[in-house]
């Protein structure tokens, strides 16, 4: 039997709701790259904008094995436990060769993916940088219209650069861990410019005692960078997840961060120059996608590619040529 496809005001409607089900339907459709289904996918979008401006947007980085999960599990729960609701984006890299992911987060969730006030969604980054998949912002949107009162994207967090999820965040927290070397933590010194806490995980047992000197040696460590955009002093805490130790004071200081910044402009002035950068990245996606798919282009780009490779011409002539060749053809 085949499924009747939902209409764009069945998507509304569902969306609105909070059908869960209908939610799901409309983040697949939004990451399908079918170009009938990313026509709806625009107006659904467009028709949800006014009922997604609410929710608090927090992006979780750390290198893998710092416990991701494990916290967002725990703060989750937290945040259940009183009363508000969240989704949970998180995001597996996909593989170079099929394209394929595991997509295995909701295993490592398990009560968040219970509970009626939480909504996970596994996706794959479809070879996207930044650590997030290609359509996450569009789904935060979803998410935001369906009312979840906080977003949670989590990064794959494998040394790509995150400054992706800090441009569509509201919030960005890096989890640490204490005592690892260098090595490990290959991605801190880039991130902890972005960051806006630090948070030591797995702080309890025989850990405990060096995740407290870690927090001291990183509050140090901040005053050598400048002081962040949003003037709110980048705090350092720790936390157990699994002891559900150190939970609360992470989401006070999250509070107190969006109380400060709503405050001064600056989670405005942030949300809008994020609407500006999104624009502008879709705009470079859609005339390169435009370049490459021109019929009069692809019959000269494979000889191009050749005297590339084979030295005879230098990248930046055959990328001018085929520049040059691409506005001739415009023009006829």
């Amino acid at each position: 039997m085949t499924r009747r496809r939902l209409s764009l005001s069945d998507y509304v409607n569902g969306v609105t709701a909070g059908d869960r089900f209908v939610l799901s339907q409309a983040i697949t459709l939004v990451e399908s790259r079918h170009p009938d289904d990313q026509v709806l996918a625009s107006q659904l979008q467009q028709a949800l904008l006014p009922a997604s401006r609410s929710s608090f947007r927090v992006g979780i980085t750390g290198v893998p094995g710092v416990g991701k999960s494990t916290f967002i599990e725990s703060f989750g729960t937290h945040l259940n436990q009183r009363g508000r609701s969240l989704a949970v984006l998180t995001v597996d890299p996909s593989s170079e060769r099929s394209g394929g992911s595991i997509l295995g987060d909701k295993t490592r969730m398990p009560t968040l993916s219970q509970s009626a006030l939480a909504y996970v969604r596994p996706s794959a980054t479809g070879g996207a940088l930044g650590g997030v998949a290609y359509k996450t912002r569009e789904i935060i949107l979803l998410c935001e219209a369906a009312g979840y009162e906080v977003v949670v994207v989590e990064t794959v967090g494998v040394g790509q650069s995150e400054t992706e999820v800090y441009q569509i965040t509201d919030f960005f927290l890096l989890l640490m861990l204490a005592g690892a070397g260098d090595e490990l933590q290959g991605i801190k010194k880039g991130v902890m410019e972005l960051a806006d806490a630090l948070l030591i995980t797995k702080a309890d047992g025989d850990n405990r005692v060096a995740a407290q000197r870690a927090q001291r040696e990183y509050q140090n460590a901040l005053h050598l960078f400048r002081p962040p955009d949003s003037r709110v002093p980048v705090e350092v805490l720790t936390c157990s997840a699994q002891q559900k130790e150190g939970v609360e004071a992470v989401w006070e200081m999250m509070l107190n961060y969006r109380r400060r910044t709503q405050a001064s402009g600056y989670f405005q002035q942030k949300r809008e120059e994020q609407n500006l950068r999104w624009m502008h990245r879709l705009l470079r996606d859609y005339l390169q996608h435009r370049f490459w798919h021109y019929p009069p282009l692809v019959s000269i780009r494979t000889e191009i590619e050749q005297q590339v490779k084979a030295g005879t011409l230098t990248a930046q002539q055959g990328a001018k040529w085929l520049i040059d060749s691409y506005e001739r053809g415009e023009k006829l």
